[in-house]
């Protein structure tokens, strides 16, 4: 055959591997593109996707830092030349041309001062761009304002920054919302160790007292305990602990009670093994235990019995708190338990015979409706009590740690049960 001929055989036989190998990867490309979805799917989850990457930068706040952070992200989301993000202070976070430092600023204070997006022409200080800036508002207050520059601003740009600012002004105000909640839950648990009253101090250290010439050994011994329950109650390492932390604290504060009541309080524990390193809302157990004593046991002539139980029951772990003692009208405390109106409505207390909302009352109440917010209404407490029979209160706690724990850092190694 001539070599004219098998050149050209050979250059066939190349091109027809390569248009075998460009439909194979036009094949992949089409089947990889069906599995991605459609143009319009692709851009709406990369659109969620840079929201979605913003967002965690925005719940605190415009601070420069975590503005930076955010503004990289809208930037690419809205598809302008520079992005800004200035605070209500006038302090910009800039991603782009610094040049345009100076006009974000002015536009953000112009647009502050008119409460609505505005466009400008020809803004730059040296650079030829145009600007489209909008109010970042949380009711009528700015929380900042946004800047976007390109040339031309077209009406979609114009569009889409308002929205973005809108977006924005609602992650921010979620944060504020998160952060409300937080000192909320740091209020009811400051309410709740305000619940140790001088009254139990004083009789406390009384009890102490009387021990320290007739029995020194008891006293010290005393001394610790009241030493661990202080402790544990001002505690300042996250707001969850375990169930055994808890029965801990509440053994040193029995202790100090029977040193005070002596054969008129009689304690039973029952406490199944695998609940104690359930996770649970720091002081839960204690203030219910302190009810019983209090409001229960004190005022009945004799004293009487307190029972706690905590056991396993598949995915919750059951704890009661139960007492003979005097007992409550069952309306009292439906009216505890119910919310009242204001911030720091579900910081009431429980308990009193009165019915009276005090500062006396905060454990019950407090206790019921911080486990509502940590697990939901279906979790809070359930009290079964009638004048002159005593009261049992039921608890019902996931042993899946909740997400808020999770957050407040590592629980506290168990000191005992």
């Amino acid at each position: 055959m001539p070599d004219s001929l098998l050149l050209f055989a050979g250059a066939g036989a190349v091109a027809g591997a390569a248009a075998v190998g460009l439909v194979v990867l036009l094949r992949r490309v089409l089947v990889s593109s069906r599995e991605l979805g459609t143009d319009a799917e692709q851009a709406t989850y990369q659109t969620l996707h840079l929201a979605a990457r913003a967002a965690k930068h925005l719940r605190g706040g415009v601070s420069e830092q975590d503005a930076v952070k955010a503004g990289r992200h809208l930037k690419s989301l809205l598809g302008c030349d520079t992005f800004a993000i200035v605070d209500p202070h006038g302090v910009v976070a800039l991603d782009g041309d610094d040049r345009l430092r100076k006009s974000a600023a002015q536009l953000a204070a112009a647009v502050h001062a008119a409460g609505k997006a505005q466009v400008r022409r020809g803004v730059g200080d040296g650079v030829d761009v145009d600007a489209v800036a909008a109010p970042i508002l949380i009711g009528k207050r700015p929380a900042g304002a946004i800047v976007a520059f390109a040339s031309p601003v077209r009406a979609g740009l114009v569009r889409a920054t308002a929205e973005v600012a809108d977006w924005m002004a609602a992650q921010i105000e979620l944060g504020e919302l998160d952060a409300s909640r937080t000192a909320l839950a740091e209020a009811e648990v400051r309410a709740l160790r305000a619940q140790i009253s001088p009254h139990f101090i004083y009789n406390a250290l009384n009890a102490i007292a009387s021990f320290i010439l007739t029995d020194p050994q008891r006293a010290r011994e005393l001394v610790l305990e009241f030493a661990d329950f202080t402790r544990y109650s001002f505690r300042r390492h996250g707001e969850f602990t375990t169930i055994a932390e808890e029965l801990h604290s509440i053994d040193s504060y029995l202790r100090l009670e029977r040193a005070r009541f002596g054969d008129r309080l009689r304690v039973t524990l029952q406490i199944a093994p695998e609940v104690l390193s359930t996770v649970i809302p720091f002081l839960s157990i204690q203030p219910l235990v302190e009810n019983a004593v209090r409001h229960g046991l004190e005022a009945k002539e004799g004293g009487g019995r307190i029972t706690i139980e905590a056991f396993d029951s598949g995915a919750f772990a059951e704890i009661t708190v139960e007492d003979d003692g005097v007992g409550f009208d069952p309306e009292v405390i439906r009216e505890v338990l119910a919310p009242i109106p204001g911030p720091l409505g579900a910081a009431g207390g429980g308990g009193a015979a009165s019915g009276s909302r005090s500062r006396d009352n905060v454990g019950l109440r407090n206790v019921d409706a911080r486990l509502r917010q940590v697990y939901g209404d279906e979790h809070g407490l359930v009290v079964e009590t009638q004048i002159g029979a005593g009261t049992l209160v039921r608890m019902r706690i996931p042993k899946a740690m909740p997400k808020a724990a999770s957050a407040t850092g590592p629980i506290p190694a168990s000191a005992g049960s």
